[in-house]
């Protein structure tokens, strides 16, 4: 049932796995490669983190915003880690849980946890979900005998949502289960209050972890802030592996006011209006010849085929616009782009360039 590939890290046919969309901006590009939302911080959350820097001559205290953390989610404190951004959570799996004996990594999908996992020593396997499966997860396809397992929902760079049903099969006793939802509060369905497909408030799924990100919707990628979510006696095993102090203070300031009632219920009306830009994104994608779009988007991004993006991405550049290139993604190839999500003047400017794009490249 399963289509893994193995490899060993000094494999030549692995990808660049430590390529990511920042790698991609320049001076006087429209930035579409990274996926953070760039409207300003609210006050209500910038004051905070500002008064904050009155009190950095004293070591961080992260009491307060673990509660916080612990509170949104119906959790115990001791259920909560704060990382220096999701992205060092990686980092600490990958050496926290040297013993595991066959990591796999669902791909498509953010290329750190395999490349932390490389770099902690590990064997990976990848399990590849297909284009013609529109990029959705089949519990069936990953190994019974795997005891790491880790997978992205809402996946990047596909934007594609798993079902939280599907994703909770792939848990049991002796196998530790990692959920990247780093994108989950960009998520939106009418008729569902909070996130849909959300696991984070599970608590009854053997060795699940999940992971998420505060730097997105709120435009903090500069601040590394983020969590997880696992029973206390993960949490132990993977603070162990934290340096002292990963988390700074103002980024804590931070945690502790996203976590609020005031912040989740803008989270929704902002993900709301991100799922109308994401259509309209869609809808102008669907309308240009040779475009191909990956599944069903959900989040801040979506990822299109079309031949030759390899060229068409230099293209967009020389008329100032900067997309993330698909061929570091295992699953993926040079034909294959990622865009994020903007606000409809910006997509309708970026169809204008990529139509544009499209015929001179063409026409070379």
């Amino acid at each position: 049932m399963r289509a893994t590939s193995r490899f060993r890290h000094a494999d030549p046919m692995t990808y660049d796995l430590g390529h990511h969309g920042d790698s991609e901006v320049g001076a006087g590009l429209i930035d579409l490669a990274v996926n953070v939302r760039r409207a300003p911080m609210p006050r209500w959350l910038a004051d905070p983190v500002a008064a904050s820097l009155t009190g950095l001559a004293a070591y961080p205290d992260q009491g307060e915003a673990i509660e916080a953390v612990a509170a949104r989610h119906r959790r115990d404190r001791g259920e909560v880690l704060l990382t220096a951004g999701a992205a060092q959570a990686f980092v600490v799996i990958a050496q926290a849980l040297r013993g595991a004996r066959r990591p796999v990594v669902v791909h498509p999908q953010f290329t750190e946890p395999e490349a932390a996992l490389r770099a902690a020593g590990h064997e990976v396997e990848r399990v590849l979900l297909t284009e013609a499966g529109g990029f959705r997860l089949d519990a069936r396809r990953v190994p019974e005998d795997s005891d790491l397992v880790i997978v992205g929902n809402p996946t990047n760079p596909t934007s594609v949502l798993h079902p939280a049903a599907e994703i909770a099969k792939l848990a049991r006793p002796g196998r530790v289960l990692v959920v990247d939802e780093a994108f989950a509060d960009t998520t939106f369905r009418p008729g569902v209050a909070g996130e849909p497909e959300s696991l984070a408030e599970r608590r009854d799924l053997p060795g699940l972890v999940v992971l998420r990100s505060l730097t997105k919707t709120w435009a903090l990628a500069g601040l590394r802030i983020g969590y997880a979510l696992a029973p206390p006696e993960l949490i132990r095993r993977l603070r162990s592996h934290l340096p002292l102090w990963p988390v700074s203070t103002p980024a804590l300031a931070a945690a502790t006011v996203i976590a609020s009632d005031r912040a989740v219920a803008t989270e929704r009306a902002i993900a709301e209006e991100l799922a109308a830009e994401r259509a309209h994104l869609v809808e102008a994608l669907s309308n240009v010849p040779g475009i191909t779009i990956a599944g069903e988007p959900a989040a801040a991004f979506v990822a299109i085929r079309l031949a030759g993006a390899d060229k068409i991405r230099l293209e967009l550049r020389e008329r100032g616009w900067a997309v993330r290139r698909g061929d570091t993604f295992p699953g993926l190839g040079p034909d294959w782009l990622r865009m994020a999500v903007r606000d409809t003047s910006t997509t309708d400017a970026f169809i204008e360039a990529l139509n544009d794009a499209i015929k001179t490249g063409a026409a070379r």
